[in-house]
């Protein structure tokens, strides 16, 4: 048996994708180099580790094996490419993340100065659905999971980063609600926008109305936070979203906070991981940068949203 790091490599990236073509795309090559190699690597074993019914790639029970042995061996090959960087006095490797969408308006900040500060260190990041962002960390694909709702079905741990606020908004010159306090009753009557089920803005907002036994009006739900702002600034409706997502369009006086009793609504962002990942070094530096500056990274870009809460 004669098989090399870069099949073993280009095979697991397979077997993740369940596609050689989404494979190829994130190794930067061409689909018909990728199916090259996996032929090559397949070649050297006389059960099949995958096949192909139809147009869709299926790994079969012993390649599921032969996957979790490669992962290992590339763990370990990756380890020691991170040893011999730490002995040189350098922190590199691969920093590996999956963030809920809201949590795009976070994580970058938090990643600023750990980056700057090693240079070597290569950032992965994904920014998807709570759904995607919870199968990468249970499917351990990643090293942290940034989140207010945690997975319950996990075992995992918690790091508390900072406080989220969901407020009422709407557009600038939206008239339907003047109030300067506005009673928690007119979500019996006012149509919102929603985010799509699973989400955590959703999950936080259900909370509250379970709790008030109010029934909310649903006049449109929407898969991301970026659509929702849109819709509220074109007045389509009004909807409950993070403050951290609305800056510039409070900046630009394009949408309104409407002032309401029982809001904002609190969660809190928390990087999580895995109780039985081991982590690697870069990971472990990670996660003590943020414990140990997470309080000056809020007071130096995240200050303003005391001023709006007050």
């Amino acid at each position: 048996m004669n098989f090399t790091l870069h099949q073993l490599k280009v095979f697991t990236t397979i077997v993740e994708h369940k596609s050689i073509t989404k494979a190829a795309i994130e190794l930067n090559m061409t689909q018909p180099a990728a199916s090259i190699q996996l032929k090559n690597f397949q070649d050297q074993f006389e059960i099949p580790l995958s096949e192909v019914i139809g147009r869709q790639f299926y790994v079969t029970e012993f390649g599921e094996e032969i996957y979790e042995i490669a992962q290992e061996i590339l763990n370990k090959t990756e380890t020691i490419q991170y040893k011999t960087e730490a002995f040189k006095g350098l922190l590199s490797g691969k920093l590996r993340i999956s963030v809920v969408s809201t949590g795009n308006y976070v994580m970058p900040y938090f990643l600023n100065g750990f980056l700057k500060n090693h240079p070597n260190v290569e950032l992965v990041l994904d920014v998807s659905n709570k759904t995607n962002v919870i199968k990468d960390l249970e499917q351990n694909l990643v090293d942290f999971s940034l989140v207010t709702v945690s997975p319950t079905h996990l075992e995992i741990n918690e790091l508390p980063i900072m406080e989220n606020n969901l407020v009422l908004v709407a557009a600038k010159n939206n008239t339907l609600l003047n109030n300067e306090n506005n009673e928690k009753s007119i979500f019996k009557t006012i149509p919102l926008i929603f985010r799509e089920e699973g989400s955590g803005t959703r999950h936080t907002m259900m909370e509250f109305f379970k709790q008030e036994k109010i029934a909310p009006k649903t006049q449109l739900v929407l898969t991301s936070n970026e659509a929702i702002k849109q819709a509220v600034v074109a007045d389509i409706g009004v909807s409950i979203v993070s403050l951290l997502s609305i800056k510039n369009e409070l900046l630009q006086n394009e949408i309104k906070i409407i002032p309401t009793k029982g809001l904002p609504l609190k969660s809190t962002w928390k990087l999580i991981y895995l109780k039985k990942k081991e982590l690697s070094p870069v990971a472990a530096a990670f996660l003590a940068y943020v414990a140990s500056e997470k309080e000056s990274v809020y007071a130096q870009y995240f200050n303003w949203l005391d001023a709006i809460l007050e």
